[in-house]
């Protein structure tokens, strides 16, 4: 399949020494110059920043990239809203303590104790990396202190997509405390602005709430430390003018890659302009930053859309496979995984039969869970055993090893779980190295799941961590598939380690992505899960390490539908770890087509499947298998609605139009539910001709589609194609191929 990408050199007609001549020209002559512009561009976008005589450097316009960019001049007599009192109300990084009166990007403690910041423009510079990617930095500095701040915005010209971070350093004679610290400060101008933002718990992820924004401040955040996903997701959309649909409206996508603590300000000013502050939380945290250090924030992303919510979605789905996702143009694999068949009651004969299960039913490996290792303190539940990784000895007296090569017998590949952040109170490690725990001295301990948190700012817990699973590779070199849990909040922060406490929540966080670095330089392409007890850590930061991400625990189809459909406005298919579990009361086919909308595995007892039920499975993985590439780096079109619609239906197409598959399913039993209408394709070339075949079909049954029948694509996105859902026919999927 031809992606969609592969063309961006083609974009630009002139050769690669003009591009770069004339960027590295633009550059001097705007540095030099002192341009009072500096218009941030993209394919359709352009973020505009104004220096004034004062060197204030506002955001003067974010919006359609005007094809005269002289006519940016013109904007600031456009509009007639109340007197700015402060000058730097549209700031595009606004400080504390001088002349501001709202919400701050940055406050800090100078070495004198003084608590002013007043930042004013220097220079900028546009630096081009290739035809799609260019960053621009503007460096601001306070002209009393010796304080600068840098911002950069990378952007991604075909994808409409910029990352924003901050560098902050500073050269006084002592330490400057930072109280407050974002990526990125945006300020949009509409007459009304919706916030679509998600909230959740344990097997309740991504659950949507659209509201008005009003006057004040709006606060999405999280204060976990670890797992910070859990309750609050640091993604979230914002629509101009009225709440955006999937097809209409203007909608900003914004996500900040971050996996620890999180805070999104938005606030509506007396202008009645938004102003987005986003990035790492400043809760518990004032950073102790040196003379001549830098403190680099985490990326905030974001992407603007004036054709809905979809094309925002498929712009930053290209982006994300092509640019941060690990392997985001490569291969998945299909899985079996133990945890529902056995828990933690299994041994080496146990396991041994599911390999050869594994091989029956035709998926790719053998994932085994939680519950082999520790032998003091065996790992026999969830309150023991965490932190000794040494194998079993009564449940796996062979070692993994034997595993490895009983999965290579039976030709497929093996993986397995690990918790390696974590440590349980009755554990080995536990008595061996009490200082590597994350709690208070002289306060009782608080448990989260029967479990604490190592302290991943300490440099010997982050060596033992990465040794956790260099140990597993070396031991056993056939070892093709991790799963990283993450199952616990952190209580009573400290940090036996550091000598200031203002800093663990960060530096948590910054020996996490070391470990994961390290591990990534020595095996860069093994597969791994990013899991959290669920949806608890998935972030784009996260992500670059991961091939994939859990969702939920929760794999009760019908509660997954509406989880996958939220999950995917952010990220794409490839990285969606779907299985099919004995979790709802739909039936097998029902779990399976559910399962495909990303990447398939199953965690059920295949001995224990009917033979009608089995042959489904494996036929079901032979049809998944020939439309993977569709769902993994198709455009992704949400074409019926599951909480407007008694009916849910996606469909992922080429990027040449040349195939698609679409996926249906029943969301409401009520009497009479089903496809009454037909649902309008999308995305298919409306010259061409298409034929419509069904897949995943289960033994026993016909399907009612006529596979000899052809449809132009402007008339399957015009009237449609109705997929016959009803409650004896609760899924459906079809596939789409344009006739040569």
């Amino acid at each position: 399949m031809k992606s969609s990408l592969q063309s961006i050199a083609d974009c630009f007609k002139r050769p690669w020494y003009i591009f770069f001549l004339a960027a590295s020209v633009m550059t001097a002559t705007t540095v030099a110059g002192q341009s009072k512009l500096i218009p941030v561009t993209t394919s359709a976008n352009a973020l505009v920043l104004q220096v004034d005589s004062a060197k204030d450097v506002s955001i003067i316009y974010f919006g359609s990239k005007l094809a005269d960019t002289a006519e940016y001049r013109l904007l600031s007599g456009s509009y007639r809203q109340t007197e700015d009192y402060t000058n730097v109300l549209n700031s595009a990084y606004t400080s504390s303590g001088s002349r501001n009166l709202m919400e701050p990007a940055i406050s800090v403690e100078h070495s004198d104790g003084n608590h002013s910041l007043d930042l004013r423009y220097v220079s900028h510079a546009i630096r081009p990396t290739d035809a799609n990617v260019t960053e621009y930095i503007v460096v601001l500095k306070d002209p009393v202190y010796d304080f600068e701040v840098e911002l950069h915005y990378k952007t991604y010209y075909l994808q409409d997509v910029i990352e924003q971070w901050s560098v902050v350093r500073h050269h006084e004679k002592g330490n400057v405390v930072l109280y407050k610290y974002a990526s990125a400060n945006l300020y949009l101008k509409s007459t009304a602005f919706y916030l679509n933002q998600y909230h959740g718990d344990w097997a309740k992820e991504m659950q949507p709430e659209e509201s008005r924004i009003t006057h004040g401040i709006k606060t999405l955040d999280s204060k976990l430390g670890t797992r910070a996903d859990l309750f609050q997701p640091p993604v979230f959309m914002v629509s101009l003018g009225k709440p955006a649909t999937e097809e209409e409206g203007t909608v900003l996508f914004g996500a900040l890659e971050y996996s620890g603590n999180f805070r999104t300000d938005l606030e509506l000013d007396f202008q009645d302009n938004l102003r987005i502050i986003s990035g790492m939380n400043n809760y518990a945290s004032p950073y102790t930053l040196e003379a001549d250090h830098d403190f680099t924030t985490p990326g905030f992303l974001y992407v603007l859309s004036r054709q809905g919510k979809g094309h925002a979605s498929r712009q930053l789905h290209a982006w994300a496979r092509q640019y941060k996702l690990l392997d985001g143009n490569g291969q998945r694999l299909t899985l079996l995984n133990n945890w529902e068949a056995t828990y933690f009651d299994f041994n080496e004969t146990k396991l041994k039969e599911l390999l050869k299960d594994t091989r029956k039913l035709g998926v790719d490996l053998f994932l085994l869970d939680d519950g082999w290792f520790a032998n003091k303190y065996p790992r026999n539940g969830d309150r023991s055993g965490l932190g000794d990784w040494q194998v079993n000895k009564t449940k796996l007296p062979n070692g993994i090893s034997t595993l490895v090569k009983e999965a290579e017998k039976n030709k497929v590949k093996f993986g397995i779980w690990v918790e390696p952040e974590m440590v349980s109170p009755k554990s080995e490690l536990y008595e061996t190295h009490p200082e590597w725990i994350v709690k208070q001295p002289g306060r009782p301990e608080h448990y989260f799941r029967h479990q604490l948190v190592l302290d991943l700012a300490n440099p010997a817990v982050q060596d033992f961590v990465f040794g956790v699973i260099d140990t597993l590779f070396t031991a056993n070199p056939g070892l093709a598939y991790i799963k990283w849990d993450c199952n616990a909040v952190i209580y009573n922060a400290y940090s036996s380690y550091l000598k200031s406490q203002g800093q663990f929540y960060i530096k948590y966080v910054e020996g996490l992505y070391n470990v994961l670095a390290r591990i990534r330089k020595k095996y860069p392409e093994v597969p791994m899960m990013l899991c959290s007890g669920g949806g608890g850590r998935v972030d784009y930061a996260a992500l670059q390490f991961f091939t994939e991400y859990w969702p939920s625990d929760n794999t009760d189809p019908l509660e997954r539908i509406f989880m996958q459909w939220e999950y995917s406005y952010f990220y794409p298919a490839i990285a969606s770890a779907n299985h099919v579990t004995d979790w709802g009361k739909q039936p097998i086919k029902y779990r399976v087509d559910v399962a495909m909308m990303g990447k398939l595995g199953f965690d059920i007892v295949v001995k224990n499947l009917p033979p009608a039920d089995l042959g489904f499975c494996q036929q079901a993985i032979r049809d998944y298998n020939s439309v993977k590439d569709l769902v993994w780096a198709g455009d992704q079109y949400r074409l019926s609605q599951p909480r407007e619609s008694a009916v849910a239906s996606m469909l992922y197409v080429s990027a040449d139009k040349a195939a698609a598959v679409v996926f249906s399913y029943l969301v409401n039993n009520r009497y009479a539910q089903g496809s009454l209408l037909p649902i309008r394709m999308q995305g298919l070339d409306p010259k061409a001709k298409y034929r419509i075949t069904e897949l995943s079909i289960y033994p026993g049954t016909q399907s009612p589609i006529d596979p000899s029948k052809e449809y132009s694509g402007e008339f399957l996105m015009t009237i449609g194609f109705n997929p016959a859902i009803s409650t004896s026919r609760t899924s459906v999927v079809l596939k789409v191929d344009k006739l040569r």
